[in-house]
């Protein structure tokens, strides 16, 4: 009877510890608390960027960094290429510079400086018009930044092949950049051989004194040639700017108080011979609609991206892409 009695004991027990969990598991637990989440980059370029508004923003941080420099008396940085969100404008230098002026901040072990385009409105020295810097265009869009590279960096051409249409749209965008973008303000472009009669441009696009024309790269570099100088003033002149100082006194920029001048000619009647390009002056730039021998070769996808080659550039639409 003893036995009996504990048996049923031991089962009530067990059945009230089983109930009980089972209560227990049914009680809605208190949620996790919430951990802050910062808002996702975006992956898509804002009209803002994509806008003309975004050149402008571009060639005041130029210019400011321009007027940093003057007022501090340093070199300008080696800036290969700029790269422009809503958040920020970013330089991306060829070598790294560990002390930026003010307002800049250095990130990347000094490749790159960036200011937030709230401080370019800020009171500061606005420099002058970025004549190093002229070359400076839009090549397309990584995610949502706006991409510009300085072309005359490039040691030799900057060729672009692919798709006809991509190519010719590609540099179709950047002819016209730089002859009515704010940051090629001063920029000379000469179209070459076929390229200069109607088989680049479409013909809507704004006339200017800016844009010339050569039946050849020979003569272009020619005329280049013969007319450099003539717009400089004489050493000690009152007319000689403080920008044009910096420029002449710095190796690191090559256009020497001259604008900068981009030639564009196709790659069929780019010459072969040794020396051809002996007249390509430091500070210009060749592009070449098709592929070069040398120098950075890019390449348009039918898609619409840009392989920058040695540049190491995402670009997920190109400028020809642009609106």
């Amino acid at each position: 009877m003893i036995w009996y009695v504990l048996a049923v004991a031991l089962g009530l027990a067990l059945i009230g510890a089983v109930a009980a969990l089972i209560v227990t598991e049914r009680r809605p637990r208190p949620p996790k608390p919430e951990r802050r989440r910062r808002p996702p980059k975006p992956v898509a370029a804002s009209a803002a960027v994509v806008g003309r508004e975004s050149l402008d923003v571009v060639n005041a941080g130029l210019r400011r960094l321009t007027g940093e420099c003057l007022r501090s008396g340093r070199s300008l940085p080696d800036l290969y290429a700029v790269a422009y969100s809503e958040e920020r404008l970013a330089l991306l230098l060829a070598g790294a510079e560990e002390a930026a002026p003010a307002p800049w901040t250095v990130e990347a072990d000094g490749e790159r400086w960036t200011i937030s385009p709230d401080d370019l409105h800020r009171p500061g020295p606005e420099g002058e018009p970025a004549l190093p810097y002229a070359l400076t265009v839009t090549v397309g869009l990584d995610g949502p930044d706006r991409v510009l590279v300085d072309l005359s960096r490039a040691t030799g051409p900057v060729s672009v092949t692919g798709p006809d249409k991509e190519v010719r749209s590609l540099v179709r965008a950047v002819v016209t950049e730089a002859l009515a973008g704010p940051v090629g303000a001063l920029a000379e472009v000469t179209l070459v051989g076929s390229l200069a009669d109607g088989g680049l441009l479409s013909g809507d696009e704004p006339r200017t004194s800016r844009l010339h024309s050569a039946a050849s790269l020979e003569e272009a570099f020619a005329t280049v040639a013969a007319s450099a100088g003539t717009g400089a003033p004489e050493p000690g002149s009152p007319d000689v700017t403080q920008i044009f100082r910096l420029i002449e006194g710095s190796s690191r920029i090559a256009v020497q108080g001259e604008a900068p001048h981009l030639f564009v000619v196709d790659a069929s009647q780019l010459p072969r011979r040794e020396g051809a390009l002996a007249g390509l002056r430091r500070g210009d730039a060749l592009l070449v609609v098709g592929e070069a021998p040398t120098g950075w070769r890019w390449r348009a996808g039918a898609g619409g991206s840009l392989d920058t080659g040695p540049l190491g550039l995402e670009i997920n639409r190109h400028a020809g892409r642009l609106p």
